[in-house]
């Protein structure tokens, strides 16, 4: 470039070079690979009915699904932890090259899992396996996230930033969607190829394995395109003029007012997002298809369909943050999720029709094994009404379903959609992707990441088929009130002179 980066110093020559950066290439191939890693790591989440009984004791149903839940939150659980090894590299050595690494290790682990064999072949080693490879998933997304939002963020002009990296946030919700998407597809093709019970059969045996394997290529893709990447022009500014940070963890945890930046933005604003965004994805997931008994398949095309038509608002709300601030519309999604989550999922059971109205153990009738079930009242033919175990929708509100669903996703792009910007104005340059990494991960693999587990535990222990909504509004509360009180507003923060006044 004609011009060095250490010598702009006006703010709208500086917009102008970012505009040569070209935005919308940075913003495609940062989102792309984030889009891949959240689809590597969702496929996990959205099979595990199918998979469950593979690589668990197949005897024990309702354990191995709970089991396999526990493995699927152990990734996120590890976030953290990446979070602070990939973000210390990003400080150090470079955004791009953290992120180069996490979408690397994240396909290898992902294409792991469609060869990997199941219990009935290896026995315990399975689980073992299983479980190895979702701590390498979760510490190369714990990673992955913070780089990219990094990334983009320090590549646009300061007035535009939640518009911009609301193109990011969107890449979690459509990796869920792809993630539905492929094995949708997958499906349909088995059940037309044999026919649907042999096709659903097959698909039950081997098929499961295809959505991980196509992980390969959508990765090779993406890497092609990452390695062509130049750095971030703020990192590059602040390497070449010695500002860099030689030990970010130290900077980053150790410095009373950063730690305070990371304490309030976790309880202030990402604990709260984050429960909001699994309540309204993955639980509704759950929720449809173990608790109110919509079939697997129909409960997917649901959430898909609810997901594209949700898309368009993560960057309405990221666009809006520009204007209004990112604090009030993320404060209003948690309040909204607050008050509105249990008249919706009353409004779900309405619309699936089975009339649910408690979770209880029954015994299976061919093996007795105790299983969760829920149940709906019975008359019999003496008129006495029993509770007996629900049977599968026959006829569920689609459109109602699918408008419920629609519902808790504007909430979670209210949260969403401006968080990434906030988040990199939060804290300064030199140590932002380790500083922003760990809040992000704690919120959202900690207290969002074990919302589905403990969702159906909770329903389980109680027999309350709301109780698992109980977690969501007490977290999103806390981070209302604490994010209202504590939380800085930060939209017209110019990153560029931050570190000029150095």
């Amino acid at each position: 470039m004609a011009e060095s980066l250490e010598t702009i110093s006006n703010t709208e020559e500086k917009n102008k070079l970012v505009s040569e950066y070209k935005i919308w290439q940075v913003i495609s191939a940062s989102s792309v690979g984030t889009m891949i890693e959240w689809y590597d790591f969702y496929i996990f989440g959205s099979l595990a009915t199918i998979i469950a009984p593979l690589f668990y004791p197949p005897e024990y149903q309702t354990l191995a699904l709970i089991v396999y839940l526990i493995t699927f939150a152990v990734g996120f659980i590890v976030r953290p932890f990446g979070a602070l090894f990939f973000g210390r590299i990003g400080d150090l050595v470079g955004r791009k090259y953290a992120f180069l690494v996490t979408l690397i290790i994240m396909g290898g682990a992902t294409a792991a899992v469609g060869f990997l064999p199941t219990f009935q072949t290896i026995g315990y080693a399975a689980p073992v396996l299983l479980i190895l490879i979702r701590i390498l998933q979760g510490l190369a997304l714990g990673g992955e996230y913070g780089g990219a939002a990094v990334y983009v963020a320090e590549h646009v002009p300061d007035n535009r930033r939640g518009f911009y990296t609301s193109f990011i946030q969107i890449t979690a919700t459509l990796g869920l969607f792809v993630s539905l998407a492929v094995i949708l597809g997958t499906q349909a093709i088995f059940n037309n190829l044999y026919g649907d019970a042999a096709g659903k059969k097959a698909f039950g045996e081997w098929g499961w394995r295809i959505p991980f394997l196509i992980s390969v290529f959508l990765v090779l893709v993406s890497l092609y395109i990452r390695l062509k990447m130049k750095e971030s022009p703020i990192f590059q500014h602040i390497k070449s003029t010695g500002m860099s940070s030689a030990q970010p963890l130290k900077e980053a945890f150790t410095n009373r007012e950063n730690l305070k930046r990371v304490l309030v933005s976790l309880f202030g604003a990402t604990a709260g997002q984050g429960v909001v965004w699994y309540t309204g994805q993955f639980y509704a997931l759950f929720y449809l298809s173990t608790i109110l008994k919509v079939n697997p398949r129909t409960s997917q095309i649901i959430i898909a369909v609810a997901l594209l038509l949700g898309l368009p608002f993560f960057v309405f709300f990221g666009a809006l943050s520009d204007k209004l601030g990112r604090k009030k519309i993320m404060m209003a999604g948690c309040l909204l999720a607050v008050l509105c989550y249990y008249p919706i999922y009353k409004g779900m059971v309405y619309a699936a029709g089975t009339n649910v109205v408690a979770v209880q153990s029954t015994p299976d009738p061919v093996t007795n094994e105790p299983k969760l079930s829920p149940v709906s009242p019975v008359t019999d033919t003496t008129g006495k009404t029993n509770l007996a175990p629900t049977k599968e929708a026959a006829n569920p509100n689609i459109p109602l379903l699918v408008l419920l669903i629609f519902f808790q996703l504007i909430f979670v792009c209210m949260v969403y959609g401006p968080i990434a910007a906030y988040l990199v104005e939060a804290f300064p340059a030199k140590v932002r992707y380790t500083s922003l990494s760990l809040p992000y991960h704690i919120g959202n693999g900690i207290f969002g990441g074990l919302l589905p587990t403990i969702g159906l535990i909770s329903c389980a222990w109680t027999g309350n088929i709301y109780a698992g909504l109980v977690y969501p509004i007490v977290i999103a509360s806390i981070t209302f009130i604490v994010g209202s009180l504590m939380l800085p507003e930060t939209h017209q923060h110019r990153i560029w002179d931050e570190i000029e006044s150095k």
